[in-house]
């Protein structure tokens, strides 16, 4: 049975997104690190003056790499709370995902690369 759409309900949702972001932030490692990659990236694109679509391509990098490192975190927790032993297939998933977060990351590299290379 679906619950009617309230406008409460509705900013509890992004309470709840929030706090998602504050533990990502506050709990993962790899997290600080995206964040000073973020914040470099940002002034140096702001210092070089890159275009407008040249700031898409880097935001999209950027925002693909923070969704995988939430995905991965979230998969994470779940599998540590459904199996605080260790179990060969959950060490797997979280492998997969962790290097889901690598390729991400070295993707948004090369596209912070190829734009940022040629103004240096």
């Amino acid at each position: 049975m679906h619950k009617p759409f309230t406008l409460t309900a509705r900013l509890h949702s992004f309470k709840y997104a929030i706090t998602g972001i504050r533990i990502l932030l506050f709990t993962q490692h790899n997290a600080w690190i995206h964040g000073l990659a973020t914040v470099a990236v940002g002034l140096l694109g702001l210092y070089l003056d890159v275009t407008p679509s040249e700031w898409c391509w880097l935001v999209l990098a950027i925002t693909l790499v923070w969704t995988a490192e939430g995905f991965n975190t979230a998969l994470e927790l779940l599998a540590d709370a459904s199996f605080p032993n260790h179990h060969p297939l959950v060490g797997q998933a979280k492998d997969v995902a962790a290097g889901a977060v690598l390729l991400a990351a070295i993707g948004a590299i090369v596209i912070g690369m190829i734009i940022i290379l040629p103004y240096l």
